[in-house]
């Protein structure tokens, strides 16, 4: 009689014991909560690669157009020479499979190697993509730089920036 006693009282201490949970009051109820961490997206410059609108003559002045595809052209009074090579510039981006993104592109300046004459350039980029199933993308930029008349021979450089992010 003494052990059915004794089990008797330990099952009374456990079930009423603050181990279990407590029912809920009409005014109550447990929410839930989750969360997702994915891959940060990354932004890398194809080495090698640059926007490069060429070799040309300024005349009149005029622009250098480089596609998205590398395809050169001049308009007004500048002449892109026999053999010049325009290139465009190439990214790729990594992050998080099947993620869309946007591309964001500033406009650039280059300049002369004196330190002091520029010319302008617009970037011309695609403003959004998607990652691929094993998280990986490509991206050109191409652009439009202004040439002032009689613009000052020599070598021009410069830089811009582009900035990837998960929409």
């Amino acid at each position: 009689m003494k052990k059915i006693a004794t089990i008797a009282a330990i099952a009374a201490a456990f079930t009423s014991s603050s181990a279990f949970a407590q029912a809920l009051d009409d005014n109550q109820a447990q929410g839930s909560a989750t969360a997702e961490v994915v891959a940060p997206i990354t932004l890398t410059h194809v080495q090698d690669a640059e926007l490069s609108f060429g070799t040309f003559t300024a005349g009149a002045g005029g622009t250098v157009v480089v596609t998205r595809a590398g395809a050169g052209s001049a308009t007004g009074g500048v002449v892109l020479l026999s053999g010049s090579q325009e290139t465009a510039d190439q990214f790729t981006v990594a992050g998080d499979s099947d993620r869309a993104f946007t591309i964001s592109v500033n406009d650039g300046v280059i300049t002369h190697t004196d330190g002091q004459t520029t010319m302008s350039f617009a970037a011309d980029a695609p403003t959004a993509g998607t990652l691929s199933g094993t998280g990986a993308a490509n991206f050109s930029v191409g652009g439009t730089l202004t040439v002032g008349a009689n613009q000052r021979p020599g070598d021009y450089s410069g830089t811009y920036l582009v900035e990837v992010a998960y929409n």
